[in-house]
């Protein structure tokens, strides 16, 4: 009989003890229940995909070069005995820039037209001797070869007047030589001789250089993969190109393509491209380097995302997508490119869908998330 009471009182402490357990856990299940209904959602800020018509760009860093650099150099010997401009003047298409003592050049001038009245008179008399000749040797009191004699000095005066004549031209144009003209609207650089010294004809260095800032050229590189897209969208029509320099607050510069090289560089893998930019108002200046713009072609219908929704995982670039029910999902993506603030998806996002901009560090899939003031692209 005392066995049976132990054997009761056993079974009767381990229900208490299973009853006890499981109240036990009930009120834990409970509580953790009330912690996660009391979990705040995690505050947000989303925007739309839209789709809108996007650019397409290359990017590069340019450099800007004169349209035109002249080297001016004397085409005559002499010495320089004035410079009309200072160092760094705009001049003129055909302005003075130097001058040559002409004296000797005018000497020579002189020189050449007294040859040439000598010269005249000499082949006037030769004429007429070769009448009178002509009309003996018709008469018989002449012979032939006295004849020919005769006519001959009357060709070899005429042809001596054609030369002093050439010599006139060859004189005027050294006086011309004397003064020395700009070939074209620009800047002058620095002047490499001063006055009083004597220059010498087509000599090493120049006497100024001259650049012709208006157009202006810039020249930059794209890397050779580009220069099918190039080329295809440059048949269908002029390519547009802004220039812009870095922290400055000018508006970039409008200009078209106008030059892409004939071969691709071996050792770089680029290809060089030219643009070519009105530059009335002289904001580019040749060696600056700027940033560079070059447009192909405008894609219609592209899906649009704001770039601060995009973020990097060990898989590829993600986003956080708002659901109806205020949570969210991490959906992966593909970027076809950034333009600017905005990227361009190819695939993963549609129009339509919320994606988080700022608040991402603290969420994870299925979060309750409190969205704020949604933004939509420009």
């Amino acid at each position: 009989m005392s066995t049976q009471k132990k054997v009761f009182s056993g079974i009767a402490l381990l229900a208490v003890i299973a009853a006890t357990v499981f109240l036990i856990f009930q009120a834990n299940r409970g509580s953790r229940a009330e912690t996660q209904k009391s979990t705040p959602a995690v505050p947000v800020t989303t925007a739309a995909v839209v789709t809108k018509t996007v650019p397409v760009r290359l990017y590069a860093i340019g450099n800007v070069e004169p349209y035109t650099t002249v080297a001016v150099k004397a085409r005559v010997d002499g010495q320089l005995v004035s410079a009309h401009f200072k160092e760094g003047d705009e001049v003129r298409q055909g302005s003075v820039l130097f001058e040559i003592d002409p004296r000797p050049f005018a000497a020579s001038l002189k020189q050449a037209q007294a040859n040439l009245l000598k010269d005249k008179a000499l082949l006037d008399r030769a004429s007429q001797q070769e009448k009178r000749y002509k009309d003996l040797l018709a008469k018989n009191f002449i012979s032939p070869d006295a004849y020919e004699q005769v006519r001959t000095n009357a060709e070899t005066a005429a042809a001596t007047v054609s030369a002093d004549e050439a010599a006139i031209d060859n004189a005027k144009l050294s006086l011309e030589y004397c003064t020395i003209r700009s070939p074209v609207t620009g800047y002058a650089g620095r002047i490499q001789i001063q006055q009083g010294n004597l220059v010498k004809a087509n000599d090493t260095n120049p006497m100024v250089t001259i650049n012709q800032v208006v157009p202006i050229y810039t020249s930059f590189s794209v890397p050779e993969q580009n220069v099918a897209d190039i080329r295809k969208y440059q048949a269908d029509g002029e390519l547009k190109v802004a220039a812009s320099f870095a922290n400055s607050a000018h508006p970039p510069v409008a200009g078209r393509l106008s030059f892409v090289d004939n071969a691709a560089d071996a050792t770089t893998g680029t290809i060089k491209l030219k643009a070519e930019f009105p530059n009335t108002d002289k904001a580019l200046w040749p060696g600056q380097f700027v940033n560079v713009v070059l447009t192909l072609h405008e894609q219609k219908d592209a899906i649009v995302t704001p770039s601060a929704a995009v973020q990097s995982g060990p898989t590829g670039q993600y986003v956080f997508v708002v659901k109806p029910d205020s949570t969210v999902e991490l959906r992966n993506i593909k970027i076809a490119r950034a333009e600017g603030d905005d990227t361009v998806v190819a695939s993963g996002l549609q129009a339509g869908d919320q994606v988080v901009i700022v608040g991402q560090l603290r969420l994870a899939p299925g979060t309750r998330v409190n969205v704020g003031k949604a933004q939509v692209p420009s």
